[in-house]
Parts: C-alpha cells; structure tokens; sequence
C-alpha cells in the first residue's frame, strides 16, 4: 500500500502541480469575469429602468392646456352672396403666433444629474407600439448634453419647434426592449406618429419613408421639406453599426 502510494507520488511532476495552479487562476478568473458581466448587466438594466421611471415622471408633471378648437372667437365672419359668377380668390394667409420661446418654453427648467439643463417642449405617441414619452431639449445642444438627455427621454436633435413648418428631427435610445426608441425600427409605412406641442395641439403624421443610414450620415435633418410639416425619428440598430431613419410628414 505504502509503494503504491508512493510510486503515485512521484507522477505529481513539478509541470503538473504549475497546471494545476494555472487551471485554478483560470477557473477563479473565468468566475470573477462572469460575476462582473452580471453585475454590469443589473447595473446597465437598473440604469434603465431608472431613466424610465425620470420620463414617465416627466411626463406626468407636465401641465399642457387643452387645445381651443373655438373657429374666430372675436370675429365675425361675414358672407356676401351673390348671384354673379366671380373669380376664387387665393387663400390669405393668417399670421399664427410664434412658438419659439413661447409654448415650447412653458415648462420649467430641470436638471440632468450631471447638470444639464433642458425643458419639455413636446409629447410623442405611437399608437402601433404604444409608444407615449415627452420630448426634452437642452440649452447647450452639445454632444455631451445631448447624450446625458437621451438617457432620460427622446431628445430634439435639430429643426424647429415642434408642429412648426420644417423637418422636427427626434432621437431616442434603442435599448432593444420596449422602452424609449427601441421598437421604432419595426414602424412601417403608413404608421401615425402623434406629436403634442406645450400649446396642446396635436399634429397626426404619416410615415411615408424608412430607412437606414451611417452614424455620420445627417442628411435626413434637411429643412427642405416644401413648406410642409414633418419629424424624423432617430435611433441606432440593434447591433449600432447604423441609424435607423424614420419620416413621417403631417395628414392633410
């Protein structure tokens, strides 16, 4: 028995007791690797659901009157019939109050966590994938600013203010779940965006083109949209190589 076990022993190489040593830092590394990518997974969805819970908060502080459908409150519309044929006349124009710095601007300011500012200035919904979240902008437009209001909420990107003639161009996270611009990619054609401004009217878009771009690609924030209304929604694709573009323009 004793020569057994110590003809065993001497099998145990100086080379064997090394692997040996190295296959348990590779186990132990291998286990640590794996309590990090878990940790930074919670983390990463903890982060999520937090910057979830700040937009529905946003959303459910805002304070957007109801829009006046009231056709010439204070005017008298008068009407001259006539029984002699007349040219039509071309439709006048009627000036609208402005909304820059005006409704988009009647929220409050709020501060990121890192000190940015911005305010609400729209409210987006997408009835196909029950999409509904505030529309933020900041004061700076940086890229740093940029990235700290996209962890909150859909963020303006460029254009005008919201329902104003020209391209209103709207980025969001696509966190490839159901929250912020992660089920924009599956829109389609014919799809309606609802876009509410801080003045209460609501603008229904139809989605007319859908397409995918290079991250440095910003030619679909053109402002040549033919005196129409339109938005474009941005998000990246599931694996962020590329854009997803998404054009939408108003419903006659």
């Amino acid at each position: 028995m004793n020569q057994i076990l110590v003809t065993e022993k001497l099998y145990i190489t100086p080379e064997l007791k090394r692997k040996k040593k190295l296959y348990k830092l590779e186990f132990f590394l291998s286990i640590f690797l794996v309590c990090v990518l878990v940790s930074a997974y919670i983390y990463a969805e903890y982060d999520r659901n937090k910057s979830e819970e700040v937009s529905q908060e946003i959303l459910s502080d805002l304070q957007i009157p109801q829009e006046d459908t009231t056709i010439a409150k204070n005017n008298v519309l008068v009407v001259v019939l006539s029984d002699e044929p007349s040219e039509p006349e071309e439709e006048e124009a009627v000036p609208q109050p402005t909304t820059s710095n005006n409704s988009s601007r009647t929220q409050s300011k709020k501060k990121t966590k890192s000190g940015y500012e911005y305010t609400t200035i729209a409210t987006i919904n997408i009835p196909k994938i029950n999409l509904t979240y505030p529309i933020v902008d900041g004061t700076t437009h940086t890229a740093e600013e940029t990235e700290a209001l996209l962890k909150i909420s859909p963020t303006k990107f460029w254009g005008p203010d919201p329902n104003s003639v020209g391209n209103f161009c709207v980025v969001g996270h696509n966190y490839r779940n159901s929250r912020f611009f992660s089920k924009v990619p599956t829109l389609a054609e014919g799809d309606s965006i609802d876009i509410t401004d801080m003045s209460g009217k609501t603008i229904t878009y139809k989605i007319y083109t859908k397409y995918q771009v290079d991250p440095t690609d910003v030619s679909c924030t053109t402002q040549l949209t033919n005196g129409r209304r339109e938005i474009t929604l941005i998000t990246c694709t599931d694996d962020s190589k590329y854009r997803v573009v998404v054009k939408a323009r108003q419903v006659k």
